[in-house]
């Protein structure tokens, strides 16, 4: 098994996954494009054939970041090297914070998905030595927003807990409650198949079908994430000026 880990540089069907989740989210934020420039009718804050999605692409966004976690920790990567890309996180982090108060200045991105993961990610590798017992605790971290709600977390400085009592006004919010417990998932399932499965999440030596295609663009999540939305934006504000529509 350890042999098995040393050679598998990357786990593929991991990054396919990924991949796949990239490209569910780039569908997504056109989609929310288009009805951003009121080029349709579509309720992405509302509307659960939106919001459902919204919640299944993050769900896997934080599930593999949590796998990513017990691989790293598994292999022996170095607090060095982790907070190496951490760092880029963080960054990208708050780029989106100052993109998005350009473009959205009452409700600019000051918690999104990139800053929930950087702080995730902090909590996830301190508690990887855990192990089983992450089952349980996502389990309470996923279903405590639930049960706790309170005023004092209703402030833009206390609401990226996530024990507030209604949704803040932002573009984008994942607060480390209930997220915490998808990527603690994430976490502790892939640290049982690394024990017992490491089969499961990589193809080996077979090659030649779209999984490859997925898995590339899975190793590159960071810069895609950051890269998509301009282009979509940039090609979608082209096409509007070449036909003469309204600019937003």
């Amino acid at each position: 098994m350890r042999t098995f880990l040393q050679k598998t540089a990357r786990f593929d069907r991991l990054d396919a996954l990924r991949g796949l989740a990239l490209l569910w989210m780039a569908s997504f934020h056109f989609s929310f494009d288009l009805a951003n420039f009121r080029l349709t009718n579509w309720n992405f804050y509302a509307d659960p054939f939106w919001t459902t999605q919204r919640t299944c692409i993050l769900s896997m966004f934080l599930l593999c970041a949590g796998a990513g976690q017990a691989i790293a920790t598994r292999q022996g990567q170095t607090w060095q090297r982790f907070w190496k890309r951490w760092a880029q996180i963080a960054a990208c982090a708050a780029l989106v914070s100052l993109g998005s108060w350009f473009m959205f200045p009452s409700s600019y991105i000051y918690f999104g998905v990139l800053h929930g993961m950087a702080l995730m990610l902090i909590v996830a590798r301190l508690t990887a030595p855990w192990g089983g017992w992450l089952w349980p605790l996502g389990l309470i971290a996923m279903a405590l927003p639930q049960w706790v709600q309170h005023p004092f977390f209703d402030t833009r400085f206390t609401d990226w807990v996530g024990l507030v009592t209604h949704k803040p006004i932002t573009e984008d919010y994942v607060p480390v409650l209930p997220w915490l417990g998808v990527m603690w998932w994430g976490l502790a399932a892939t640290q049982w198949m690394l024990a017992n499965r490491p089969g499961w999440l990589s193809r080996g030596s077979e090659s030649g079908d779209n999984g490859d295609w997925f898995a590339t663009l899975g190793r590159w999540s960071l810069t895609f994430y950051m890269v998509h939305q301009p282009l979509l934006i940039g090609c979608l504000l082209a096409w509007m000026w070449l036909t003469g529509r309204p600019m937003p």
